[in-house]
């Protein structure tokens, strides 16, 4: 996710959140008491009146829990950089949001909580308010955005996004990486088989697999395989009583790694 929507950072700043910034940097926090998700994006913004701090978070599927989880990032960011936080969840699943944006309690003037965060749900955005724009990096997302035209004309939209992103004037190996994204994007609302029918033409026309972005996921994909193939060995060869060094050397684990899996 996060190698899908680096590029979009200064267009989602500008088109959703209408932030005016002068600067943007990338804040490096892990949070370390929750748990890790690579979609999330966090930076410090530079403004005319003050410093925020502007997180990001992508969400596909509606969860439950997400108040707890975005108050929880709320603490961690403003308590180790120091800075207001302004949040925004941007919702790009398939069904409708059904997320609460709000944690709330009322125990007497001393003990309350009222908190609140943006959910943006792309689905509710239209089709031809995105295109008439020049928020180009924005295109990647349309496969997602206008749900009721998207329902209503099924295959025909998709085709209507691709021919979007073939006409925007921009250098080839900039519309390759949009379309390659739109592509990957295109999977959460549309079946595998009429992506492929859509996207053969582009796949053709711009040659994707020279695109940075898919190269990036793809490389990543074959080292996550080779992981996960390595640890399933390596599980093996434990339950068969090999020596952790030895192990180590077949698989090119570590051996804190294969301690974890001995646990």
């Amino acid at each position: 996710m996060k190698n899908i929507f680096s590029d979009m950072v200064d267009d989602i700043m500008s088109y959703f959140l209408g932030l005016q910034y002068t600067k943007i940097d990338e804040l490096n926090i892990e949070f370390a008491r929750i748990e890790r998700r690579d979609s999330d994006m966090i930076f410090k913004c530079t403004t005319d009146k003050e410093n925020v701090a502007v997180h990001i978070e992508f969400q596909s599927e509606n969860d439950g829990k997400m108040p707890y989880r975005m108050l929880r990032y709320s603490l961690e960011i403003m308590e180790k950089h120091n800075l207001l936080p302004y949040q925004i969840v941007i919702y790009i699943g398939k069904d409708n949001v059904k997320m609460a944006n709000s944690l709330s309690y009322d125990f007497g003037e001393q003990n309350t909580l009222d908190y609140k965060y943006r959910i943006i749900n792309v689905g509710d955005i239209k089709y031809t308010d995105v295109v008439g724009t020049d928020y180009y990096d924005l295109y990647s997302l349309l496969p997602l955005i206008d749900q009721n035209r998207r329902k209503e004309e099924g295959e025909k939209y998709l085709e209507r996004c691709v021919e979007a992103i073939k006409d925007i004037p921009l250098y080839i190996n900039k519309k390759k990486d949009i379309a390659f994204k739109a592509e990957i994007l295109s999977g959460i609302v549309y079946k595998r088989e009429v992506i492929e029918k859509v996207f053969s033409e582009v796949v053709k026309m711009f040659g994707i697999e020279e695109s940075e972005t898919y190269k990036m996921i793809i490389e990543k994909g074959i080292e996550k395989g080779e992981k996960e193939k390595s640890i399933k060995i390596a599980k093996k060869l434990l339950k068969e009583g090999m020596d952790i060094d030895r192990i180590a050397e077949i698989t090119e684990l570590s051996k804190e790694e294969i301690k974890k899996l001995m646990n």
